[in-house]
């Protein structure tokens, strides 16, 4: 967007932040770019299941190694 615009926009719509200082709006940016969306909680989430799973498929390969039966087989 073109400076003048941005600034005709500034002054009709946010009348009330136009005597703010440029510090004012790089914290805004800040807070806006560092606030929780959907894509980081579903990844958080997914990455907990896969060391789940990856755990589990450790464990499995480490019983397979020592041959041994599991406790269904034993009896």
């Amino acid at each position: 967007m073109k400076p003048s615009k941005l600034q005709d926009h500034l002054r009709r719509c946010h009348p009330d932040k136009t005597e703010k200082d440029l510090k004012y709006f790089q914290t805004l940016q800040d807070k806006f770019q560092k606030r929780p969306t959907l894509d980081r909680m579903f990844a958080s989430t997914s990455q907990r299941n896969d060391d789940g799973l990856r755990a589990s498929y450790n464990i499995s390969l480490l019983i397979a190694k020592s041959r041994k039966p599991l406790l269904s087989e034993t009896s």
